[in-house]
């Protein structure tokens, strides 16, 4: 950077950075909660006794409640603000994943419905997260540094496995399955409180100077996200009626539809990919660990590497759409690279083909820039929720469906030709369905 590049930035301040690098840390926690039961699955179903299918249904447990939570999450985001709720969605998450190593106490049956319960709690307590992501960079990044920041957070999902896996797989190898659990439960509650302490809406935040404020909003931050108020003085709910607005629209309903599709290949990677390490590739659940770090590095460099590109494609000159699209149908397509798998013995080729499906992953996993993009900006919260509630179907159904292809077939083959086609299906959508990438604006009603 020249010196007076730098000069600039200072004088713009970085109190933002700040703010995304916080949502990494965050969301390093939420997916590395996530991930415990991959972790902990092969000893935890060896020893209570649960077939490929119980497994997949406990896997979907997660996915059934984000999914039910995502639009009054949204809602709750949208009323009251990210910092608070956002807050208790840390904090309750970190108790209810603490709670699922304590199953090893009951029967079969009654462990089985007790992490089921569990794994749902968990997921209803996460529903806020990602919405409340994207209304965090929305408020506090510009455009054409939006999909950087959008990438960062998202990047940290791949991120959690590289730091976390090895960990919570020595924890599983040394001391039993629940103590990955009682080691993330620890680790979440003490970053709610941290939450606390370094979260702020732009006009609250008490290191913002007005040279990186200006900059924000003359870049299209939407920096008074959070203070529009009524003619009472207290901020309104958004109406659940805009809903139909949102859900009647092609370019809304085709990155609905992609995002539902990336959200499978995440989903194969959180639950079932070291399942798969151990049982069809026989590595030892220690060695699972970390080998899946590997294409998960390869997934945090892609996704940091996918919002560079598509931020320095808006930068020069290209629309963004084009900005947006480009990295998206890309990393899509080199993700189709993971069915090679089913034609290769070796370990490591079969690790270095998943590091570049999962490299392509994370270039292509720009939905969130793209909504942040799109939003309504009256209904940021609910638009994000919606958006992830579509995505997050598909955390109940890969699950469910690749148990369902495992114990019928007696193979992981069929699972990734179904991974494989997800990605295809995410490009398309892309390509035919969504057309010009803009921020959308309620047709039907007035601003809250």
């Amino acid at each position: 950077m020249s010196s007076a590049a730098l000069t600039a930035e200072v004088r713009k301040g970085r109190v933002r950075f700040g703010i995304v690098a916080m949502l990494f840390a965050v969301t390093m926690v939420n997916y590395a909660d996530r991930a415990t039961l991959a972790i902990a699955g092969p000893a935890l179903s060896k020893e209570l006794g649960f077939s490929p299918v119980e497994m997949g249904f406990v896997f979907s447990a997660f996915g059934w409640a984000y999914v039910i939570g995502q639009i009054p999450g949204g809602w709750l985001l949208d009323r009251f603000g990210s910092k608070k709720v956002y807050f208790g969605s840390i904090f309750l998450w970190s108790i209810f994943t603490f709670l699922q190593g304590s199953v090893e106490l009951m029967a079969t049956a009654a462990a089985l419905y007790a992490l089921f319960a569990l794994r749902f709690l968990v997921g209803f307590a996460e529903a806020p997260s990602f919405p409340a992501n994207s209304r965090l960079v929305a408020a506090w990044f510009p455009s054409n540094e939006r999909g950087t920041a959008s990438a960062i957070f998202n990047s940290a999902q791949y991120f959690a496995t590289v730091f976390f896996a090895p960990v919570m797989g020595w924890l599983t190898s040394s001391y039993g399955w629940p103590y990955p659990f009682y080691f993330m439960g620890i680790v979440g509650i003490v970053i709610s409180l941290i939450w606390l302490r370094t979260i702020y809406s732009p006009h609250e935040h008490p290191r913002l100077g007005r040279a990186e404020m200006d900059y924000m909003a003359e870049g299209g931050a939407l920096v008074n996200m959070d203070e529009t108020e009524s003619r009472a003085g207290k901020k309104e709910g958004p109406q659940l009626s805009f809903i139909k607005d949102l859900v009647s629209n092609r370019m809304m309903l085709g990155i609905y539809l992609g995002q539902f599709c990336i959200n499978a290949l995440t989903y194969f990677f959180i639950t079932w990919f070291p399942v798969y390490l151990v049982q069809q590739r026989g590595m030892s659940i220690l060695n699972a660990g970390f080998v899946a770090s590997i294409p998960a590095i390869c997934g945090f460099t892609g996704g940091v590497l996918g919002g560079i590109w598509s931020d320095a494609m808006l930068r020069r000159g290209y629309s963004l759409t084009a900005a947006r699209k480009t990295p998206i149908v890309a990393g899509m397509l080199m993700s189709v690279s993971m069915v090679l798998c089913n034609y290769v013995d070796a370990q490591w080729l079969v690790v270095f083909i998943m590091a570049v499906a999962f490299f392509g992953k994370g270039v292509g996993a720009l939905g969130w820039a793209v909504i942040s993009d799109t939003a309504p900006r009256e209904i940021a919260g609910l638009s994000g929720g919606l958006f992830n509630m579509f995505g997050n179907i598909s955390s109940i159904t890969t699950p469910i469906i690749i148990g369902y292809i495992i114990q019928s077939t007696g193979s992981f083959n069929g699972a990734l030709v179904f991974i494989g086609a997800n990605a295809v299906v995410a490009a398309l959508s892309y390509l035919v369905v969504v057309g010009e990438i803009r921020r959308f604006a309620l047709p039907s009603r007035s601003a809250v």
